[in-house]
């Protein structure tokens, strides 16, 4: 609390989720730091929620939240859609099972809609997260080249695996040159051998990216990227242009990461903005419903390297030695294809080929509420991000090129404007960027610009 008696957000979230803070006592005596992922976490203890309902969360303290998180974008419908509910129902009613552990037809009809929607997903193999999708990714394009060492951005993020869990939200005094990024840790427990062969580069900043991969191209299997940084800054199309032909050149496989932008930027992610066919394409969270769920696509040259055949069977003990196991790449997964997900999913991109457009004019309005309300306040602030993902950051430069740039911000001032948002009725995790769903229309946009006014005149 100030001299004012204004109280900071901090406290102000505080007051208003005493059983939140309850709950997470209790939490922490069965959970690791109280939560089953480290994502989940904020200080001083994330809300706990108890029911979701289209736009809205309601925690067990009973306060009611506008959502923005949506897990971390993956709920684009919004929660508990009835015709994705719907699709759920009739798929373990009509099918009598939630699960085959065979091939079924649901399959087929999804990945042709998905190749419908990124051509350059010629085949196709489900997963079950997006994590799992880079994995297989990683593995198809080490296979494919015949090389083992990747290349990924500063600041990018591909999954929680020790390939990749390198350098996405580094110290800059520790990170190196801008131009010559070194891989940093995130982790404990990261395998030192990943610090020698995954190559770190430098996000929209062809020339440097370029003079490293001259230098690496006899070892780099695949240059794996997230074409809208965090799923809010946008790779410069002549970056990704010159990015494509110079992977082509030099044998080195160019994977797109959609897992966040897959729809939530275009029906047909980034690379159709873009404009770009990448080797391999990987694709979560938005399609699976709200399931978890990913895909892998790409050339069928690429793909066709994990086609099962009786004689590289690894389970098989009665395999003939004309060949072996290790002559096919090795993907599995019991629950891969899942019907129920595959259902929801199905369904989801049916609603989105009707309703995409409701949603980004809906972000169109909030960010531009946002930024008129900062600008009366004599506030430097810009809202980044294409479609349906934006993020608010609060900086004088005019341009946010990638993440040494975004280190710039004022995350003190974001951090302090999230607290008071979530005490109003706003809710995603303190200096998180913002997703929207078919459920967002003008009322919560209202809503939600009258808990910025009032934030704003609480603090300045």
């Amino acid at each position: 609390m100030d001299q004012s008696g204004v109280l900071s957000g901090r406290e102000a979230y505080i007051e208003k989720t005493p059983q939140s803070l309850e709950f997470s006592k209790s939490a922490k005596k069965i959970m690791p730091g109280g939560v089953t992922a480290n994502i989940k976490f904020f200080e001083p203890y994330p809300t706990i929620m108890a029911k979701g309902s289209g736009a809205y969360l309601t925690d067990i303290d009973g306060n009611e939240y506008v959502d923005y998180l949506l897990s971390y974008g993956a709920l684009m419908t919004g929660h508990g859609h009835p015709k994705i509910l719907k699709a759920i129902q009739e798929q373990i009613t009509n099918d009598g099972t939630l699960l085959f552990g065979t091939p079924h037809h649901l399959e087929v009809k999804m990945g042709q809609k998905i190749q419908q929607l990124y051509p350059g997903m010629e085949k196709l193999r489900y997963t079950n997260s997006g994590t799992e999708a880079t994995l297989l990714s990683i593995r198809l394009a080490y296979a494919y080249t015949g090389k083992y060492k990747i290349a990924k951005f500063e600041g990018h993020y591909h999954g929680g695996f020790d390939q990749v869990l390198l350098s996405i939200n580094p110290s800059v005094n520790a990170a190196g040159p801008a131009s010559n990024p070194i891989a940093i840790s995130e982790s404990k427990g990261v395998d030192p051998h990943h610090f020698e062969n995954t190559i770190i580069l430098p996000f929209n900043d062809f020339e440097a990216t370029k003079e490293i991969l001259m230098i690496e191209k006899d070892e780099v299997a695949a240059v794996i990227i997230e074409p809208i940084q965090g799923g809010f800054i946008p790779a410069e199309k002549r970056f990704m242009d010159e990015l494509r032909n110079l992977t082509t050149e030099l044998g080195i496989l160019l994977i797109f990461d959609e897992v966040k932008t897959g729809f939530r930027v275009s029906l047909g992610g980034a690379q159709e903005l873009y404009e770009i066919k990448p080797d391999i394409t990987t694709l979560g969270k938005v399609v699976g419903g709200g399931f978890p769920f990913g895909i892998v696509g790409g050339k069928k040259e690429i793909m066709d390297i994990s086609t099962p055949s009786a004689a590289s069977d690894v389970f098989d003990n009665s395999q003939s030695k004309a060949s072996s196991a290790q002559d096919v790449l090795f993907h599995s997964g019991t629950y891969n294809g899942h019907p129920t997900i595959l259902a929801a999913g199905i369904a989801t991109i049916e609603l989105l080929e009707n309703e995409i457009q409701h949603v980004f004019d809906m972000t169109d309005k909030l960010k531009t509420g946002i930024n008129q309300l900062f600008s009366t306040k004599g506030i430097e602030s810009q809202t980044i991000g294409l479609g349906s993902i934006f993020n608010l950051v609060l900086t004088d430069r005019k341009q946010i090129r990638n993440y040494r740039d975004l280190q710039q911000s004022n995350f003190k001032l974001r951090k302090e404007i999230d607290y008071h948002l979530l005490s109003l009725g706003v809710y995603t995790k303190p200096l998180n960027r913002y997703s929207l769903s078919t459920a967002h229309g003008e009322k919560e946009i209202d809503r939600t610009l009258d808990a910025y006014e009032k934030t704003l005149n609480r603090l300045f």
